[in-house]
């Protein structure tokens, strides 16, 4: 959706990806209907609710795992262009002839498919019990998160919709990649200026010519590639002007206006000879054949050789007249082009739709007071949730608030730190200790211990039941792309001693900020560990010798280097001393008489002397 001719293909070259904390702390404009239909066909039949199931989960997940605060928009009332378009893009993929297409009337506007509001509503009501700020466009979602962001309100847009640019966005996030140190594929719009040259009103002229959500067929026989080209020829200040010159066909004011594209190139008459003068048919060098033959030219003269050289096989002449000939075609060549490309133009009606440019143009797309939209983050009221979540998905109240505490120790952590008070998470935990780091993505945290105040009174612990645990599994099975967004991160449970214990990870800064007494502590009591380790370490080297490095080892346990050449040493001393002894055996001889195999490393008169009875 947004600007055709896969217009994110041409952006795509320019596109950055962020770390993990590109949206920590930092607001971001999330188009809602984008959410809603991204994955669900991918998990229809496979999950009850899936717009409530994926907006519950990518809300906690992109509050507590990415830090951002997200501010959702919704659509309005689509244009009367739009719901035009609407109708026509329903006949394309439904193979229906255009022809039969319905006209709606002037100036009236089609609602929306009433199953679509419908699950839009009910993603508001839970993302109002969630506490999130919700802001409904006059007509486009995409057009009002361009806005918040163009004016400073947020600091990028969540959409796939590419005419977000062209409403005025400076920062989009297309896509989040699961399971990657840069999740987040961002585009910026200084990074498309830089690459591509484009600016905000070339873009609006692209999607005038391939076509965009609010006009489908755009100038016929223009595609994407050409429209690149030919906005170029202008800049950003005239080439609207020049479009609408162009519409009511003054196509030779436009041959005159695109010179200063080439300016540095001279006219096509202007200090141009009359007439080309004669090249040799050998050489290819200015002059006669029978003059050459008879002496060479002097760009083929040389002490070697007195006659022309054979021109080879693609040669291009590069003296002045020649050059000036090839400019002159190039450039005539160049500005056939862009009259038949004129010529398209002009055979359009109504182009370009005033109504289209004003609306991209326009930065009101939304009734805000004076002093700026309300954006504010409230507590979740856990309660309604449950009972809202418990009635529409059939999920039992201990799974619901299980799942919500990533999101509940995100707003305690963020309150402690700028107001330090002695209050429970979700009124029950207190904060006990930090366990240990936890490395998720290439991005540590720690993994927090909180406990219980009151006693449990029980030992069970919910869990997913099998059959919903099967769907889980199906959906993600049937995913085309899995979503971090959507992953079910639930904190740990756990029963010691008769208290309840629970495990979240959380931001090492935001714990900081909140308890940096128990940072210390923790971080004094790792440094304190590792540096037993490594005495301990150290002094079971230096104090190894060959003896205790033969120490019974269990079965399957690779050596280290050092215990697998002490070993060998001490084998092979053993091996020496046996040897040693038997050639010791070898020269006493043996009381039974018998001879036995000497020594070869002896002299041979040596083991002869001992072969006979005889004294060395």
């Amino acid at each position: 959706m947004g600007v055709g001719g896969h217009f994110w293909d041409l952006l795509k070259p320019y596109a950055r990806t962020e770390d993990f904390d590109f949206l920590r702390n930092k607001r971001v404009a999330v188009d809602l209907s984008f959410w809603i239909v991204q994955h669900e066909t991918a998990i229809r039949a496979h999950a009850r609710n899936p717009h409530l199931r994926l907006t519950f989960f990518r809300t906690i997940n992109l509050f507590s795992k990415f830090g951002a605060f997200p501010v959702f928009v919704v659509d309005g009332t689509p244009s009367p262009l739009k719901s035009k378009a609407r109708i026509a893009r329903f006949f394309r993929a439904s193979g229906l002839d255009l022809s039969s297409l319905p006209v709606p009337e002037e100036g009236v506007s089609i609602e929306r498919n009433p199953a679509f509001l419908k699950c839009v509503q009910e993603c508001v009501e839970l993302l109002e019990l969630l506490g999130m700020p919700i802001l409904k466009a006059k007509a486009e979602a995409e057009a009002l998160c361009a806005q918040l962001n163009s004016e400073g309100q947020v600091d990028a847009c969540i959409t796939a919709d590419s005419d977000a640019f062209l409403f005025g966005a400076h920062c989009v996030v297309k896509l989040i990649r699961p399971n990657s140190k840069e999740p987040f594929e961002c585009y910026r719009i200084s990074d498309i200026e830089a690459g591509l040259g484009l600016k905000r009103n070339h873009l609006i002229a692209i999607s005038l010519l391939v076509g965009n959500d609010h006009d489908l067929n755009g100038v016929q026989g223009v595609g994407l590639d050409t429209a690149l080209r030919f906005v170029k020829c202008f800049s950003e200040d005239e080439i609207l002007t020049r479009l609408s010159e162009i519409g009511r066909g003054d196509i030779l004011q436009f041959q005159g206006a695109v010179r200063f594209f080439d300016d540095a190139l001279p006219s096509l008459h202007e200090n141009s000879p009359k007439k080309k003068s004669p090249h040799c048919s050998f050489c290819g060098h200015p002059g006669s054949k029978s003059a050459h033959l008879k002496l060479a030219c002097e760009f083929c003269s040389s002490s070697t050789s007195e006659a022309c050289r054979k021109k080879p096989v693609g040669f291009k002449c590069d003296c002045t007249p020649c050059d000036m000939e090839r400019r002159d075609k190039e450039q005539k060549k160049k500005e056939n082009w862009e009259t038949k490309v004129c010529q398209k133009i002009a055979m359009e009606q109504n182009f370009p739709n005033v109504e289209i440019i004003e609306m991209y143009l326009s930065n009101n797309h939304c009734d805000f007071p004076d002093d700026g939209p309300n954006l504010s983050w409230e507590t979740p009221k856990t309660e309604l949730l449950v009972d809202h979540l418990s009635f529409y998905q059939q999920w039992e109240p201990s799974y619901i608030r299980q799942r919500m505490l990533p999101m509940l120790s995100t707003i305690f952590l963020r309150e402690m730190a700028s107001n330090p008070k002695n209050d429970l998470l979700y009124d029950q935990y207190e904060f006990h200790s930090i366990q240990r780091l936890k490395i998720r993505y290439g991005h540590q945290f720690f993994l927090v211990k909180w406990k219980k105040c009151a006693p449990a009174m029980d030992t069970s612990i919910y869990k997913v039941h099998s059959k919903e645990s099967e769907i889980q599994l199906e959906a993600s099975e049937h995913s085309e792309s899995p979503d971090p967004l959507n992953e079910i991160d639930a904190p740990q449970i756990c029963l010691d001693d008769g208290c309840w214990y629970l495990s979240t990870d959380e931001n090492m800064e935001l714990v900081k900020a909140a308890f940096p007494e128990k940072v210390d502590q923790f971080l004094k009591e790792k440094e304190l560990k590792e540096m037993k380790s490594r005495r301990k370490k150290s002094g079971a080297e230096s104090g190894a010798t060959p003896q205790n490095s033969e120490s019974p080892k269990p079965k399957n346990v690779q050596l280290s280097i050092t215990e697998f050449y002490r070993s060998k040493k001490v084998l092979c001393q053993a091996k020496r001393g046996d040897d040693l002894t038997e050639n010791s055996e070898n020269v006493i001889g043996s009381s039974d008489g018998k001879r036995k195999r000497v020594s070869p490393n002896l002299s041979k008169s040596a083991r002869r002397r001992l072969l006979f009875g005889k004294g060395i």
